[in-house]
């Protein structure tokens, strides 16, 4: 039997930042503190920021939920026009059996 020891067991990595957090620690930096001292005080890397800077520019914290929405609501549409088209290739399979 084998024995599990926490080195061999990955944790599952969480969010540890929402996106209206992002939001708020890239205008901290906008607002006048450094990029070095945000990320100091909020413990996230340089790359880390640039990467959150380069995703969400300028953008406010409403923007932002707003953007969240629509991509559910594509997400939604998407799966609606996926089952539309199946169902539509069914229907013309068996309606073209029948002839």
């Amino acid at each position: 039997m084998q024995r599990w020891s926490f080195t061999k067991i990955k944790a599952m990595k969480t969010k540890r930042f929402s996106t209206e957090d992002k939001i708020r620690i890239l205008r901290e930096a906008r607002d006048g503190k450094t990029i070095a001292e945000v990320c100091r005080d909020k413990n996230i890397s340089d790359v880390t920021f640039h990467r959150w800077k380069k995703e969400f520019g300028i953008m406010e914290v409403n923007e932002a939920r707003r953007l969240k929405e629509l991509e559910r609501e594509n997400t939604e549409l998407k799966k609606m026009l996926a089952d539309s088209l199946l169902e539509n290739r069914v229907l013309k399979f068996v309606s073209e059996k029948k002839l």
